[in-house]
């Protein structure tokens, strides 16, 4: 029998039997197996951020550092649900997203991790649709590890559905002898939202090793196809925590969102309204993926003051979002512990937050200072050509 085999010499990148948290037990179907494929758990640590209500906290659970060249929030979902694919026999793997979709990249790098194909559906503007999309951000890695790219444009995407999209491809790759396993965008299902479900006992035991007796009030995140946030929600509600869980929807709107979360955890058949373990807030701005000058400043602010670098897309937004509510209602904030989750996507920031930097200079050096000899000197022929 498969499950009594000797465990492997290592962990990751095993599959292995799962056994939910206790109170996650009588949800249905509960996942069989799972692919340790991130680097968990991720940490937590004070988030120093300026200008808070008087007496909040902020901290910050870093799952920008999962592992998979940054692929942050994605790599949870990816666990499960390329167990599942594994399971099935697939030999490839299909998903879709935007030309810089973090997903993308994330499901591209697993699936190579495990000798999987992978193909990719993109969807970029309708002038560039046709043109090599080149290798910057997400796209540099997906290329990098071999994923097969087909872009689209924006209107085909929003006019014929990414169900369909990943369906013409799925028929087309059954037809040449392959096995394909689809994942929707962002990795979004009900057997993904099990990363997150895991998520809440992660950091409940990590509230539980020498914390100090610190219990967070609020949990913040970036909300972009929902499964993340349905799996915060969902888990912190069943452990029986009084944690309040909020969600910045960077792209459609809270109504959306309140519908699609609700339709993710009605498949883990759990009982119980969306708006009930969730407020959802807007935070999309000028549209997914398209920033204002305003919130990419504050990106750089941040990071300035405090090391953290967000991406554009989901965290810097929400995070934005969250400063903004705090400024504006102040009373609601003061005196919580608040943590926010960074999702990740750092990758996607370059062509963005580029005309923002520009602190570098040449640096003055006299030509008669004198050489000093001391520790890590570095030779005179070092640079000398042989």
């Amino acid at each position: 029998m498969e499950d009594s085999m000797p465990e492997p010499p290592f962990e990751f990148l095993s599959r292995k039997p799962y056994m939910p948290p206790l109170w996650a037990t009588h949800l249905n179907p509960i996942p069989s197996h799972i692919f340790s494929l991130g680097h968990f758990p991720t940490p937590i640590h004070k988030w120093n951020l300026p200008y808070l209500p008087k007496g909040t906290e902020v901290y910050i659970k870093r799952d920008d550092l999962s592992g998979m060249q940054l692929s942050g929030n994605k790599v949870r979902k990816l666990e499960f649900l390329l167990a599942e694919a594994v399971a099935q026999g697939a030999d490839c793997i299909i998903t879709i997203g935007g030309i810089q979709s973090n997903h993308c990249r994330a499901t591209a790098v697993a699936a190579k991790y495990l000798n999987l194909g992978c193909y990719l559906i993109l969807f970029t503007s309708e002038k560039l649709v046709d043109k090599d999309p080149g290798l910057t951000g997400n796209l540099l890695v997906e290329r990098l590890v071999g994923a097969h790219v087909d872009l689209i444009s924006k209107e085909e995407y929003a006019s014929i559905g990414g169900v369909a999209l990943t369906n013409i491809l799925k028929e087309r790759l059954l037809s040449e002898g392959r096995k394909p396993y689809v994942i929707p965008g962002g990795g979004s299902n009900s057997l993904g939202t099990w990363g997150y479900v895991e998520a809440v006992r992660e950091i409940q035991e990590q509230l539980g090793k020498g914390s100090g007796g610190i219990t967070f009030d609020d949990i913040v995140a970036a909300c972009g196809s929902g499964g993340t946030i349905a799996g915060l929600a969902l888990g912190t509600w069943l452990s029986g925590s009084a944690t309040k869980v909020h969600a910045y929807c960077v792209s459609d709107d809270p109504n959306y969102f309140y519908d699609h979360v609700e339709g993710l955890t009605d498949g883990l058949q759990a009982v119980v309204s969306s708006r009930d373990i969730v407020n959802i807030q807007n935070a999309k701005g000028l549209g997914y993926a398209i920033n204002t000058t305003e919130e990419l400043t504050f990106m750089q602010e941040i990071a300035k003051a405090t090391g953290v670098v967000l991406d554009p897309v989901y965290s810097g937004k929400a995070a934005y979002g969250m400063m903004r509510d705090m400024a504006e209602n102040p009373r609601k904030w003061e005196g919580r512990k608040v943590l926010f989750v960074h999702t990740g996507g750092l990758l996607g920031l370059y062509e963005k937050i580029v005309p923002l930097v520009g602190n570098w200079r040449r640096m003055d050096i006299q030509a008669s200072i004198p050489r000093q000899v001391g520790t890590g000197k570095v030779s005179r022929n070092f640079y000398r050509p042989m």
